[in-house]
């Protein structure tokens, strides 16, 4: 079973992305995790969580642009 192309970029991208995510969580956990996360940690983490909701939304629209912007001109 062969995968698409643009199927594995797709795969590729989002791997990438959530990396990022863990990576972001893991520093925010790291920077305000000593006694808790507090307000301010807690902010940290919705931010994070926002930021990976905003980015993922970009990462698809983008994705979508230009791995299948051959396929509306046929």
């Amino acid at each position: 079973m062969e995968i698409e192309r643009a199927r594995i970029i797709e795969i590729v991208v989002s791997v990438l992305v959530v990396g990022l995510f863990i990576v972001l969580v893991i520093g925010v956990g790291d920077q305000f995790g000593q006694d808790g996360l507090g307000p301010d940690g807690g902010l940290a983490i919705v931010g994070a969580i926002l930021a990976f909701v905003l980015v993922m939304a970009g990462v698809g629209i983008a994705l979508a642009y230009w791995l299948h912007r051959d396929d509306a001109v046929e």
